[in-house]
């Protein structure tokens, strides 16, 4: 098998600039590369739709981050969903009239994404993925969504000839071309932003009942995996003493880092024990029986600092409409910006994370040098 280095990005809102300052770090450590070093690309969630941007442009990979640079580094909320006083008003009231049944509508969602597909709608030329993969500069991207109906978690990829689909318990892949609806429904967060019919089902957030993030980049056949992920990987801690009942903010908070790392962190964990136990088989005995085991070069690197305080540090730029609608949720507050680290899409915060993102993979440039050996870039 030709040995191929594959890219997982996670989800997390806006968490996912963190992504942006690895990858820019990873371009920098391998010296401006213009050959694509990641010959597949797996993304979830808001990492589907930065996953999918390297793809589009995988024929110069430093200009490809280039470009992921200049749309994050100028992000702001209005860009993602809409923060005019009259359309958070109108879900506001479609909300309260559902749930005083005043309504018999279902509300779609709390924002208007609305300004996200109009944005990549502009910026991401689709039919050069298949050009890229017909010459070379790419082998397969996948992005994952989570089906309401079925609860199948759904890694809808494109790819090289002979690559096939697969199903598993509650997750399958699926052979497309992949186009705008797949990276809407793979980012739509849970209630906030609203679903996407793909095919015949309507689709969510993919890191919704994603079990094994992992494993759409080993399917299409990475021998070895860059991770990051967005959120700060902590050994189990003490619970702390606390007398104050936890706020809607927190609670949701709470809800979406149990969506968005948990999974992640079991993930990579059973990784590590599979790598062990294939170690201490012998080659020729995987041979004689036919197993197609191999360990696979794992690289994890996620935030050395909490997200949602750094958040916390910027909810203040936050659309004045935004903080209205947020603030009795407890959103504003210091145990709530959790939430409001997925939700705010600003330059400055962004800026922030995509510096953390670079300085916690500069000072691991031996292990990420040491990630490509064998491959070409």
């Amino acid at each position: 098998m030709k040995p191929r280095a594959g890219l997982v990005l996670t989800g997390g809102g806006a968490r996912a600039a963190y992504q942006v300052g690895v990858v820019k770090a990873v371009r920098d450590i391998l010296g401006n590369p213009q050959r694509n070093p990641f010959p597949i690309l797996c993304g979830t969630s808001a990492g589907a739709i930065n996953a999918t941007t390297l793809a589009v442009f995988a024929d110069h990979f430093s200009r490809a981050v280039g470009n992921l640079l200049e749309v994050w580094e100028h992000m702001h909320c209005h860009h993602v969903y809409r923060t005019d006083v009259a359309s958070i008003a109108r879900r506001g009231l479609r909300w309260l009239g559902a749930l005083s049944w005043l309504s018999r509508q279902n509300p779609i969602s709390l924002l208007d994404n609305a300004p996200l597909r109009d944005m990549l709608e502009r910026t991401l030329p689709f039919e050069r993925i298949q050009e890229h993969i017909d010459s070379g500069a790419l082998y397969a991207v996948s992005v994952t969504a989570s089906g309401y109906t079925s609860g199948q978690s759904v890694s809808f990829f494109q790819g090289g000839s002979g690559l096939e689909g697969w199903e598993r318990n509650q997750r399958i892949g699926a052979a497309v071309s992949l186009k705008l609806d797949y990276l809407l429904a793979s980012s739509a967060l849970p209630f906030i932003f609203p679903a996407v019919k793909v095919h015949r089902e309507y689709f969510g957030d993919g890191s919704v009942r994603q079990i094994a993030p992992i494993s759409p980049a080993l399917h299409l056949g990475a021998d070895r995996v860059l991770v990051v992920g967005t959120g700060r990987q902590t050994p189990d801690m003490a619970r702390a003493r606390s007398n104050v009942y936890p706020s809607l903010a927190q609670v949701a908070g709470h809800a979406l880092n149990s969506i968005f790392l948990d999974g992640l962190s079991v993930d990579l964990e059973r990784m590590e024990r599979i790598n062990k136990t294939v170690r201490l088989i012998p080659p020729e005995v995987l041979q004689s029986v036919n197993l197609p085991l191999r360990p696979v070069k794992v690289l994890f690197i996620s935030p050395s600092q909490p997200l949602e305080r750094i958040a916390a540090r910027f909810v203040h730029e936050l659309p004045p409409m935004v903080r209205f609608v947020l603030r009795p949720t407890g959103a504003m507050n210091r145990s709530g910006s959790n939430l409001v680290s997925y939700l705010l899409f600003e330059e400055s915060f962004c800026r922030t994370l995509i510096d953390l993102g670079y300085q916690d993979t500069a000072v691991r440039a031996r292990e990420v040098s040491d990630f490509f050996d064998g491959t070409e870039v």
